[in-house]
Order: C-alpha cells, then structure tokens, then sequence
C-alpha cells in the first residue's frame, strides 16, 4: 500500500512538472499573482520580464507566419506606432494550429521584419495550448476562461498585469486598442 502511496505522488509531482518550461525563472501558474511576474526569451533569446511593461496595457497576440491572420501583422505594429505609449503589443509564436509556424526564432524574426517591418516585442516560439503548454498560457487561460484556439487570438493586460479580456483571431488590432483606450 504505501508503494502504491509514493507511486501515485511521484507521477502526480512529475504531472506539475510536465508543463513547466526549461527557463528555472518560470514560476508555475498557481504561485503567480500577475502575468507581470512571468520572464520569457525574445526571438533573440534575451530575457524579457513582463513586469518591464507595467504601467502600460498589454496586448498579448499568438502569432503564425503562414495563417490567413498573418496579415494582422501590419495592424499590430499599426497599434504599437499609435498607441505604444499606453499599449504593449507582445507577439508570441507558436505551431500550435495547422503547422502555420514552422521556422526557427531566427527564421521568424526575419519574417516580420521584411514583411510587416515589426518592431513591437516578439518572443521565442511556444506552445500556447496542449501537453506542453508554456506556464504564461495556461494563466492566461486560467484567469480570463479562454484558450486560443486559433492563431492570432488576442489577451488584454491591465497596467497592473491582470487579465481583462479575451478576444478570437478575427477581432480587428486596431479595433481592440480603440477598445483599450476608451477612443
């Protein structure tokens, strides 16, 4: 019986674990109060502190180079050279839906910048759903009742790093940060 005991809290401790990204600077979703308090890499694998975009709204975006929503790109950094004063816009990669994300970070920096000439903030590929779904997405999940099910789905981010609102892949940039900022 007590074989059985320590069976079952090893694997329910390796179950916690199994979602829990490489980077030790990642807390699980349950010891986090904000997403301020998540560390993610860039495209460039520097570390990025969400809490760096305090004060500001964010606009968290799961991006895809080879989508129909692609081209939100364009309107993205559109909200980022309106509105960057006020609104983070925050791209995150991921080949979660239809294998539209294939490339490398280098490969998708690349991409933006020759084609949509994106200087908003872009992270390193993740999973934003399923197995190995990274710990920022499951929060977001978690705090706003959503998970995308699409690329390009968009969080908002109050100043102080609460989740505020859910909107699908074909919800408008523009018209989100109009939305935001009360214009």
């Amino acid at each position: 019986m007590r074989t059985s005991i320590q069976i079952i809290t090893v694997l329910a401790v390796f179950m916690g674990l199994a979602c829990r990204s490489n980077d030790s600077n990642i807390k699980t979703t349950d010891k986090m109060g904000s997403v301020h308090d998540f560390i993610l890499p860039s495209l460039d694998g520097k570390e990025v502190k969400l809490s760096s975009f305090k004060g500001k709204k964010m606009l968290v975006v799961n991006t895809a180079s080879a989508c129909g929503y692609t081209p939100q790109y364009a309107e993205l950094e559109q909200v980022h050279d309106t509105y960057g004063d006020k609104i983070a816009v925050l791209g995150f990669p991921a080949n979660n839906f239809g294998g539209q994300e294939p490339g490398s970070n280098a490969d998708i920096k690349t991409f933006c910048q020759l084609n949509y000439g994106v200087s908003f903030q872009m992270f390193g590929k993740i999973d934003v759903v399923g197995d190995k779904c990274h710990p920022l997405y499951q929060f977001l999940a978690e705090k706003s009742g959503n998970k995308p099910n699409w690329n390009f789905c968009k969080y908002v981010i109050d100043e102080n790093g609460n989740v505020l609102k859910f909107y699908p892949s074909s919800s408008k940039p523009m018209d989100i940060a109009k939305d935001i900022i009360g214009g």
